[in-house]
């Protein structure tokens, strides 16, 4: 391992837990490498069935502790022949109980039987080098894991399932086409070539590829959008409603509700879906001049926080305004708020007359967070407000990985330069540009890496994956 970074090798057998360490019902201990049916068979209450037994097939028996004799745990035990499992290489799963003693025990009878513990990402290390999947789909299945919505974790699953691979694989085809006529140009000179030589522009199949690629590039904020999600804050004068407000939202009691002035003095969180976005929102302090340096700290966090919130829901009390026009203190801090805030009546349901059909700002109509009056409006309105701006049609992938935006963005440099000198550079140095948009995609499938980008990406994931 260096600075941090796992040394992944490939030639021994591993183990690890690919369940939570916590007590469950069930667990899962997930084992690797070549022999490894042959090394678990002394430690299996039916050696001789666990080594005839066919791919794929579900075992019942003991671990038992090979020295002595002593059972382990009643078990179920999957085993997967070369090819047939998650990393392509002879394999087997334990599915026991969720003890964590007898998980513990489990896993030093394995580290007897010469299995190694598993590194972050060893399996899928392993996946991804006996073809069973590309870079794209390795990502995925961190994204998958990473997954806060319903939304989030269908998209990741897409590209599982190899979305983003077919779309750089048809760019890849065209490019290589290109480059076997710049080839076929350079090898045999116009008057000499053969008569399979293209004659039709370059560049056609390269225009392709980039509409492919700057299709992709152009997904990328909405995929980030759905696994990352948002910061949505709370914020008003105090007692404007906005802890009863966070906890609706919620559907529980999280925030302070008391009609004293000043009760939230430092933001609370937590994570809502909505839209399939992961939002985060938070509960704000009060907005005003501070009563004693608690209060001011907690309305200085909370400026701080709606700083760098990417909306600002604020509320304005109704039952407190003068027919509907609201106090010179909230239009102020409205208009700080600028394109992130969106203003809204609160309390209508205590108000002398409700608003005319409209809120404060932006076209809302009025809430109550205590009797949930206009809320489907409000989350409707939300949504919008969240929603992707440009949303691609439902069967177009989305890439959500850094890594892939910025080969993306470097092979369509190359395709773009390529393009715009065609009719004026020399063929060898039109195919370098070629080979540079080509060199960038397979960075993104993994047939051009390195072992240091390798560990880097895979050490990012869970133990047992």
């Amino acid at each position: 391992m260096t600075h941090g970074i796992p040394a992944y090798t490939t030639d021994d057998c591993i183990a690890a837990l690919a369940t939570a360490w916590g007590r469950s019902a069930l667990a899962i201990i997930r084992a690797s490498g070549q022999g490894s049916v042959e090394r678990l068979a002394p430690a299996f209450s039916r050696p001789e069935k666990l080594r005839a037994a066919r791919e794929t097939e579900l075992l019942h028996g003991l671990i038992r502790d090979p020295a002595s004799g002593e059972a382990v745990d009643e078990v179920m035990l999957s085993v997967f022949r070369d090819g047939a499992g998650y990393t392509g290489e002879e394999a087997f799963e334990i599915y026991c109980h969720g003890s964590l003693p007898g998980i513990r025990r489990i896993l030093e009878l394995l580290g007897g039987l010469g299995f190694r513990q598993a590194q972050p990402g060893e399996f899928t290390y392993r996946a991804f080098c006996n073809g069973k999947m590309d870079l794209t789909r390795a990502e995925a299945v961190e994204e998958i894991i990473a997954a806060r919505t319903g939304k989030a974790h269908c998209l990741a699953l897409h590209r599982l399932a190899g979305g983003v691979e077919r779309r750089i694989n048809e760019a890849k085809t065209l490019l290589a086409e290109t480059l076997a006529g710049i080839e076929i140009r350079l090898d045999y000179p116009e008057e000499d070539a053969p008569d399979s030589a293209p004659d039709s522009p370059l560049s056609s199949s390269p225009a392709r590829a980039e509409e492919i690629l700057d299709r992709l590039l152009a997904s990328y904020t909405e995929g980030r959008l759905y696994q990352e999600g948002v910061r949505v804050a709370l914020a008003g004068r105090p007692n404007a409603g906005k802890s009863s407000l966070f906890n609706l939202f919620l559907k529980e009691e999280r925030s302070i509700v008391c009609e004293e002035p000043g009760t939230t003095r430092d933001y609370i969180e937590a994570l809502i879906p909505l839209a399939g976005i992961p939002v985060k929102l938070y509960d704000t302090a009060g907005l005003r001049s501070p009563d004693g340096p608690a209060e001011a700290e907690g309305v200085r966090r909370s400026r701080l926080l709606l700083d760098s919130a990417d909306l600002v829901l604020y509320l304005v009390d109704a039952s407190q305004a003068d027919g509907f026009r609201m106090s010179a203190a909230d239009g102020e801090n409205i208009r700080r708020l600028g394109v992130r805030g969106l203003a809204v009546w609160n309390k209508i349901d205590a108000a002398p007359r409700l608003p005319a059909g409209r809120g404060c700002a932006g076209g809302l109509p009025g809430i109550s967070a205590r009797t949930g009056e206009g809320i489907p409006e409000l989350l409707s309105a939300l949504e919008k407000r969240l929603a992707p701006r440009q949303a691609l049609s439902g069967d177009e992938p989305l890439t959500g990985s850094l890594r892939q935006r910025d080969l993306l963005e470097k092979s369509l440099t190359a395709i773009r330069r390529f393009r715009s000198r065609e009719e004026k550079y020399p063929l060898d140095i039109l195919a370098e540009d070629i080979r540079e948009a080509l060199s960038a995609l397979g960075e993104i499938t993994g047939e051009v890496t390195t072992e240091e980008m390798l560990a880097l990406m895979f050490s990012r994931f869970c133990v047992g994956k």
